[in-house]
């Protein structure tokens, strides 16, 4: 079982090798149908096939020194970052695709175990989405609020570069001297980008330029070079030898990291001074297919954006009718946008203290610990820590995310929680929150994937949007089911939280489909939800830069409680929420038709049974 400790430590988002990239919808009726093949046969194919996954992900960790590294991989590699040019963007695919191609040449799925044909379907789906995307690779934002290099790869360092020995302390340096060259290679990137009318609207520039200032101004004093000295103390090692070693990390600061800063600085200024000020991906060439391509990856399904926003609006009149439930059962008189108002604006919502907001997270997910048995029967074996988000950039990142556990036990799951402006963290949100990021959401989903040794790497490791966010979401209300949420205004705090997820299904089609500007999202927030107008700003620029991703939370969502729905109807009292979850879990990350086969299977076996 996971454990909780608080601590004041840095965050980073996951490597673009385990970024979520969704996968198409695919039948497996003819598989079910085909005739079982020999014994010996089948284990035979089955090591083939599996032996072709490892091959496929031996050569991508080769060619990617980041993704060792969040994987616990520390080699000769350990101090080399990733190449980030568009030639080992393109070798990238070429590899996946060649995979893909030997796969289809050598095997049949219908001659494949269970498991076996399960891949196969999924890496071949993943070549075909990812080929699908590869045409927009120059439309994403290298430098942004959200996941810019110039917070990113600090916080790497920070989050995810452990230092147990002098070599690995030797890397982190090594790191530190080759920030510099790297940040260089992607202020290129982003210049030619710009220069093509790829860049991000204009109010995006002065988050860049402040995460920049915030590390030049620190001067020796900056978060990585303190996080290097702190990890370097915890040492045994002659006090020469650390002395020198913490004087190349500050020398390689100075002559390459702090002048590149200084570069980058100047390039954001150029294209703050030239920046657009329409928001939506719509405004790029061919902006309607590159959104259509990004909803297909997000969601996996072949919902429209006008469809995707119809549900919106639909889930947001519903959730509304549920507040207003709230509403009269703790006696409050007025409209449900003045309850809004009171739940937004009362003190007694807020906490004062940021140690104190910690401390009752950490209460929450200790009780939720404890009931987690009742529930699931697979449970995650990886500790879990709350963690502030750091000070360099607390003020642009989000309010909450997650980075998973290393697979050797080298790295904690990490719950990171942004409490740079308590009033945008209310209370009401807590419980809520901290289930979908901690327990039983993230940290539980990904520390069991993380423990599948038995699939391959690029399912232990990868991920789908839709599955993976939607199961964040269905644990909040889960929590409900499970007897959580006691205080009403709590469970307004969860109803918020869905809601949020509804609307966002609204600002993010409207944004980059409808042509909203950023003003006219954060009035549809601001009228339809409880949230704080910092909030509301965080999160439409969140939407802005990041189009299409906040869509698959609510439609994942809406899949697994469907499909919940359907078991305990067609089971009845047979129905077992803890093998349902085996079900949900145990694949790991699958597109939701695929999760949608799997529950249907499982519910025919147990009423055959």
């Amino acid at each position: 079982m996971p454990h909780f400790r608080a601590a004041s430590a840095f965050a980073f988002t996951p490597s673009l090798l385990a970024l979520a990239l969704a996968l198409s919808p695919v039948s497996v009726a003819a598989q079910d149908a085909a005739p079982a093949p020999a014994a010996d046969s089948t284990a035979s194919e089955a090591a083939a096939i599996d032996a072709l996954f490892a091959a496929y992900d031996a050569e991508q960790l080769a060619n990617s020194p980041l993704g060792k590294a969040f994987r616990g991989i520390r080699d000769q590699d350990y101090g080399k970052w990733d190449d980030p040019s568009d030639a080992a963007a393109d070798a990238e695919l070429a590899r996946l695709q060649d995979a893909a191609n030997r796969m289809r040449a050598s095997f049949d799925p219908a001659q494949l175990p269970a498991q076996q044909a399960l891949s196969y379907r999924l890496f071949e789906q993943l070549a075909a989405r990812r080929a699908s995307l590869h045409p927009y690779r120059d439309y994403g934002y290298i430098f942004d609020q959200m996941n810019g290099a110039q917070s990113r790869m600090p916080a790497f360092l920070i989050s995810t570069h452990r230092v147990a020995n002098l070599a690995e302390a030797e890397a982190y340096a090594s790191r530190i001297e080759g920030m510099g060259p790297q940040l260089d290679a992607l202020i290129a990137k982003a210049r030619d980008r710009a220069d093509a009318g790829v860049m991000p609207p204009k109010w995006v520039y002065p988050y860049v330029i402040s995460d920049i200032g915030n590390l030049l101004d620190a001067g020796d004093g900056n978060a990585v070079l303190e996080d290097f000295a702190k990890k370097l103390g915890q040492l045994d090692l002659p006090a020469e030898q650390k002395t020198a070693l913490q004087e190349r990390a500050r020398a390689g600061w100075s002559t390459a990291v702090a002048p590149a800063y200084q570069r980058l600085r100047a390039e954001m200024e150029r294209q703050q001074a030239i920046a657009p000020t329409d928001d939506g991906v719509w405004r790029f060439p061919e902006g309607d297919k590159y959104y259509a391509a990004l909803l297909a990856s997000y969601t996996t399904t072949d919902l429209t954006a006008d469809e995707i926003h119809a549900i919106g609006l639909g889930e947001v009149d519903r959730i509304h009718g549920e507040m207003r439930g709230i509403m009269a059962k703790v006696g409050f008189t007025g409209t449900l946008q003045e309850f809004f108002a009171y739940t937004r604006d009362d003190a007694r919502f807020f906490h004062t203290a940021r140690e104190d907001y910690i401390a009752d997270a950490e209460q929450y997910l200790a009780a939720m610990e404890a009931r987690l048995p009742e529930f699931f029967a697979t449970l995650p074996t990886d500790p879990l820590e709350i963690r502030a988000v750091e000070a360099f950039r607390e003020q642009s990142a989000g309010k909450a995310f997650y980075q998973r556990p290393a697979p050797d036990g080298s790295r904690p799951g990490i719950y990171y929680v942004n409490l740079y402006n308590l009033r945008d963290m209310s209370k009401n949100e807590l419980e809520a929150l901290a289930y979908h990021e901690g327990l039983p959401g993230h940290h539980l989903q990904l520390s069991v994937q993380t423990q599948l040794g038995n699939l391959p790497a690029f399912r232990r490791f990868g991920g789908v949007t839709a599955y993976s966010e939607g199961w964040g979401l269905y644990t909040e209300e889960l929590g409900k089911d499970m007897g959580f949420y006691t205080d009403p205004f709590s469970d307004f705090g969860r109803l918020g939280m869905e809601l949020w997820r509804a609307a966002r299904l609204v600002v993010d089609t409207g944004i980059h489909h409808k042509r909203w500007s950023r003003e006219e999202a954060m009035q549809y927030l601001a009228d339809n939800t409880p949230n704080p107008a910092g909030d509301i700003e965080k999160a439409i620029e969140r939407y802005v830069v990041y189009p299409g991703q906040a869509t698959a939370y609510m439609i994942g969502k809406l899949k697994i409680m469907e499909l919940r729905a359907m078991a305990q109807a067609e089971l009845g009292d047979d129905f077992d929420i803890r093998a349902f979850h085996d079900v949900i879990l145990t694949s790991g990350p699958v597109p939701l038709s695929i999760m949608e086969e799997n529950v249907g299977s499982w519910v025919a076996a147990q009423k055959g049974g």
